[in-house]
C-alpha cells in the first residue's frame, strides 16, 4: 500500500516533464495510477471484507514508528471515491483545460499530488501516519484553490480553507497524543479494539473532534468550503465534493465505534451535523451560481453524514456508508457538469441561463439521474442511505431519536428542493430570457458525467452489493435488538414509516421548489450580518491587529529584550511544568570528583565578573575562560572528543574575536543602566539559570531504563567502522545534521573574513575609520 502511495508521489514530481511535450496527455498519464489503485482495491475486495488487508512498513522498528496501513469495508468505499473518481476527473480535465492553458500543468501534478496523499490518509491505521496525510491534503488543497495566485478571490479562498483546516488539524494533533498515550499505541485498530477511558481520553476525543468539523466545513466553520469553489471546477468536484472534505467524515466513522457511546463524541456530532444540514440546505435554496448551490448542498449533505456515523447505531451506520459513497457519485458528476455548462456558455449563474435543455438533451439526462440520487428517489443509490437512514431513528424511537428524525426530515426536504433548483436553473427555460447559445460539450467531458451518473443508479438497483459493504461495517457495532441485527438495505422494505419520509420529504421538497420566490424573499428578509463568514474576517483581523500590537511591544530591536522574554516564556511553560510534576532523583550527589569543584567555580567567577568589565577584549577573554572550564569538565566526565571540540571552537572564537575587535572601540561605549532596570534582568537571569540546572538533573535522573536509541546506536556503531560511538553518530547517523553544522561554521567564518578584508581594503584606500579601530593607540590600548 506505501508503494501505491509513493508511485503518486513520484508520477506527480515528473508530470510536468510530461506537460510540457502534451499538457492533455499528462493529465491522461496522471489518470493512469488511480484507475491502478482502483483495480487493486477491488481485486483484493473479498479480503477487505473479510479480515481486513494489512500492511506495515517499519521505518524506525527500535521507537515503534511504522507506516501502518489497512484496505476495509470503509477504507474499499473511500479508495473507490479517491481513486475511481480521481481517475475519471482527472480524465474530464485533459479536455477542461485548454491547450495553452497555464494552470494545466500546475493542476495535473497537484491533483495526482493530492490523490496520493488521500490515498494514504484514508488507508492509514495509524494516527499519526493518519496526520501527515491529513496536513499534505490541507498543502495541496491551498495550492489547488489558489492556482496562480493572481486572482484575488483564489488567494482569499485559498488562505482561509488553509487557516481554517490546519487550526483544526494542529488541535487535532495535540488529541492525537492525548489518545495515543492513554491507549499506549497509535495503531487505530487496536484503540478500537480496546478504547481508553479517562479524561485525557475525554479531552483528545474533543481535540480531534474539532480537527474533523473543520475539515469537513460543519458549522461555525462550513464557509471555507463555498469560498473555495474560486478553484476550477474540476478541482471542486475532486475535493471538495469527492474526497477532501469527506476525510472528517472518515475519520469520525474510524472513531466512532470506540466512541460513539460517549456523549463528549456524540453530542456535538449531532447538535452540529444537524445544524450543518439545515443550514447548507437552505443557504443552498438561495444561490444563483451554480457551483456555490452544490458547494452549500455539499456543506449540508457532509452535516447528513456527520450525524449517521456519530450516533453509533448500527442501521445509522450502514446508512453512512451507503450515502457515504452515493454522495461522491451524484455530487462529483453535477460539479463536471456545472464545468460543462461554464464551458460552453461562458457562465453558470441561473439568471442567465435559459432554454439549455433543448440544446444537451444527454446531458440533461445525465444531470437527472445524479440530482435523483442526490433527493433520494427509488432506484438510486442515494435512495437506499435515506431509506435507512430514516430507519435508524424511527425504529429506536424516543423523544432524542424523534427529533433527529425530523431533522433529517427538514434537511432533506431543502435536499430535494435545491437538487430541483439545480436542475430548473441549468437546464430550463425561463420566462423573458432569450435562448442561452451553447457549444457541444466534446465527449472527453461528458463520459466521465455518465459514468458516474449511472454508477448511483446501478449500484442503486444492485443493492446487495452495496449491503455487502455496510453490513461488513455496520458489523462493528452492536445490535441492540433482531431488527438492527437482521437489517439490510435495499429498494423496498414495504410501506412503513421510513418510507412516508421519503415521501414526504419529496413532497415538500418539489412544492418548496413551487414556491422559491417567497422562499426567497423570506431568506431576504432573514438575513443578518451576524454569519459565519463574518466571524471568521473578525476573528483573522483581529489577530492581525492583536499580532502587530504584540509585535510592537515586543521586537523593539533590543537583545537583552529578546532574550528576557524568551527566559520568561521558559520560566513561564517549562517551569510551570517542572513544578506540577517533577522530583529531585533520591541518588544525585553534588559532585563526583574533587576536580569538579575548582572548574565549576573558575566557570561561575568568570561569569560573574563577564556582567561587570568595560572592556571589550577582557570580556572575550573571560567569554574563552568559561569555555575552557566547560571543556575541563567534559574531561573530567570522560568525553574528551567533545572536550577537544570545545577547546578548538573556543580558540577559533577568540582570534575571531581579536579581529572583529580591531573595528570596534576598546571600552563598551553605552552607559550603566540604572539599578531598577538592572535587578530584574539579574533576578530573571538567576531563576533562568537555576531552572535550566534544575531541569537538567531531574530531566537525566527521570529515566528508569537505557534509552532506546542509544542502545541502537552503540549496537550499529561498529558496523559504522566506528571505536567512538559519538564519532558514528555525528559522521555517519546524523550525516546531514553534521553538514548543516558545518556550513553554519563556514558562514561564519566568511562573514569574520569579510571584515577582516574590510579594514585592509579601508587602509589600502585610505579610508577615514571612525570606530578608531586600527590606529596605533587603539591598538596598544586592546593589548593593554
Amino acid at each position: 500500500m506505501l508503494g501505491l502511495v509513493v508511485a503518486h508521489l513520484v508520477m506527480a514530481a515528473v508530470l510536468p516533464a510530461v506537460s510540457a511535450r502534451n499538457r492533455r496527455a499528462a493529465f491522461g498519464v496522471a489518470a493512469v495510477l488511480p484507475a491502478v489503485t482502483l483495480a487493486w482495491a477491488l481485486g483484493n475486495a473479498g479480503q477487505a471484507l473479510g479480515p481486513g488487508l494489512d500492511s506495515t512498513t517499519s521505518w524506525a522498528p527500535e521507537l515503534g514508528l511504522a507506516f501502518d496501513f489497512r484496505l476495509d469495508a470503509l477504507g474499499l468505499v473511500m479508495v473507490v471515491l479517491v481513486s475511481g473518481l480521481g481517475a475519471l476527473i482527472l480524465a474530464y480535465s485533459a479536455w477542461y483545460f485548454g491547450r495553452r492553458s497555464r494552470d494545466a500543468t500546475r493542476t495535473a501534478a497537484l491533483l495526482l499530488f493530492f490523490a496520493g496523499v488521500m490515498l494514504g490518509l484514508v488507508l492509514a491505521d495509524d494516527l499519526l501516519t493518519l496526520y501527515v496525510f491529513w496536513e499534505l491534503t490541507s498543502i495541496a488543497s491551498f495550492l489547488l484553490v489558489g492556482q496562480s495566485g493572481e486572482h484575488r478571490a483564489n488567494r482569499r479562498a485559498a488562505l482561509q480553507a488553509l487557516l481554517v483546516t490546519v487550526f483544526g488539524g494542529l488541535a487535532m494533533l495535540l488529541g492525537i497524543v492525548l489518545l495515543g498515550t492513554a491507549a499506549g499505541t497509535y495503531r487505530i485498530s487496536e484503540i478500537v479494539t480496546d478504547p481508553p477511558t479517562g479524561s485525557a481520553v475525554t479531552a483528545a476525543l474533543v481535540l480531534i473532534l474539532l480537527g474533523a468539523l473543520t475539515k469537513s466545513a460543519q458549522l461555525p466553520f462550513h464557509p471555507w468550503l463555498p469560498a473555495a469553489m474560486a478553484a476550477p471546477t474540476p478541482v471542486s468536484a475532486y475535493l471538495h465534493a469527492a474526497s477532501m472534505v469527506k476525510a472528517g467524515v472518515f475519520l469520525v466513522a474510524r472513531l466512532s465505534p470506540a466512541f460513539a457511546e460517549r456523549a463528549v463524541w456524540w453530542v456535538p456530532i449531532v447538535a452540529l451535523g444537524l445544524g450543518t444540514m439545515l443550514v447548507g440546505g437552505w443557504r443552498a435554496l438561495h444561490e444563483t451560481d451554480l457551483k456555490r448551490l452544490l458547494a452549500f448542498g455539499t456543506v449540508s449533505q457532509l452535516g447528513f453524514l456527520m450525524v449517521l456515523f456519530g450516533t453509533g447505531g448500527r442501521i445509522a451506520a450502514m446508512a453512512g456508508l451507503a450515502l457515504l459513497l452515493g454522495h461522491g457519485l451524484f455530487k462529483a458528476p453535477l460539479f463536471l457538469v456545472v464545468g460543462i455548462v461554464d464551458k460552453v456558455t461562458g457562465t453558470r449563474d441561473v439568471g442567465k441561463l435559459s432554454g439549455l435543455g433543448r440544446r444537451l438533451p444527454s446531458l440533461v439526462v445525465a444531470s437527472v439521474l445524479a440530482a435523483a440520487s442526490m433527493a433520494g428517489l427509488p432506484l438510486l443509490l442515494g435512495f437506499l442511505g435515506k431509506e435507512a437512514a430514516f430507519e435508524a431513528f424511527l425504529h429506536d424511537g424516543g423523544v432524542r431519536n424523534w427529533l433527529v428524525a425530523l431533522t433529517l426530515l427538514a434537511g432533506s426536504t431543502f435536499t430535494v428542493a435545491y437538487s430541483a433548483r439545480f436542475l430548473w436553473g441549468a437546464f430550463a427555460t425561463k420566462p423573458g430570457l432569450p435562448a442561452t447559445e451553447a457549444d457541444q460539450p466534446s465527449r472527453g467531458l461528458t463520459v466521465p458525467v455518465w459514468i458516474t451518473a449511472l454508477s448511483g443508479l446501478v449500484l442503486g438497483t444492485l443493492a446487495p452489493i452495496v449491503d455487502g459493504l455496510a453490513r461488513r461495517y455496520g458489523a462493528a457495532y452492536p445490535a441492540q435488538d433482531a431488527v438492527e441485527r437482521d437489517y439490510h438495505l435495499a429498494l423496498w422494505h414495504g410501506l412503513n414509516l421510513p418510507m412516508l419520509f421519503s415521501a414526504a420529504a419529496v413532497g415538500l421538497g418539489v412544492l418548496a421548489h413551487l414556491r422559491r420566490d417567497a422562499l426567497t424573499a423570506l431568506h431576504r428578509r432573514l438575513s443578518h450580518p451576524v454569519s459565519a463568514q463574518r466571524g471568521y474576517e473578525l476573528v483573522v483581523a483581529g489577530l492581525e491587529r492583536f499580532a502587530v500590537r504584540v509585535t510592537g511591544r515586543l521586537q523593539v530591536g533590543s537583545l537583552p529584550a529578546y532574550l528576557g522574554f524568551i527566559l520568561l516564556t521558559v520560566l513561564a511553560l517549562p517551569g510551570g511544568a517542572l513544578l506540577a510534576g517533577g522530583s529531585w532523583p533520591a541518588d544525585q550527589a553534588a559532585f563526583h570528583t574533587a576536580i569538579q569543584l575548582p572548574l565549576g567555580l573558575i566557570v561561575v567567577i568568570a561569569a560573574l565578573a563577564l556582567v561587570r568589565v568595560h572592556r571589550r577584549f577582557t570580556a572575550v577573554l573571560l567569554v574563552g575562560a568559561i569555555g575552557y572550564g566547560i571543556g575541563g569538565l567534559f574531561i573530567v566526565d570522560g568525553a574528551p572528543d567533545l572536550a577537544l571540540a570545545q577547546f578548538l571552537v573556543e580558540t577559533l572564537t577568540l582570534v575571531a574575536f581579536v579581529f572583529v575587535l580591531r573595528r570596534l572601540p576598546a571600552h563598551f561605549t553605552e552607559k550603566r543602566p540604572p539599578r531598577r532596570v538592572i535587578v530584574p534582568k539579574a533576578v530573571l537571569a538567576t531563576t533562568a539559570g537555576i531552572l535550566f540546572a534544575v531541569l537538567g538533573v531531574v530531566a537525566s535522573g527521570a529515566r528508569t531504563a537505557p534509552a532506546t536509541a542509544s542502545e541502537e546506536f552503540a549496537r550499529l556503531a561498529p558496523e559504522a567502522g566506528a571505536t567512538n560511538v559519538v564519532n558514528a553518530i555525528l559522521v555517519d547517523f546524523r550525516a546531514l545534521d553534521t553538514l548543516g553544522e558545518i556550513t553554519v561554521l563556514l558562514i561564519a567564518v566568511a562573514g569574520t573574513v569579510s571584515l577582516v578584508l574590510a579594514t585592509r581594503h579601508d587602509r589600502r584606500r585610505g579610508t577615514q575609520v571612525t570606530s578608531g579601530s586600527g590606529t596605533p593607540e587603539h591598538e596598544e590600548e586592546l593589548l593593554g
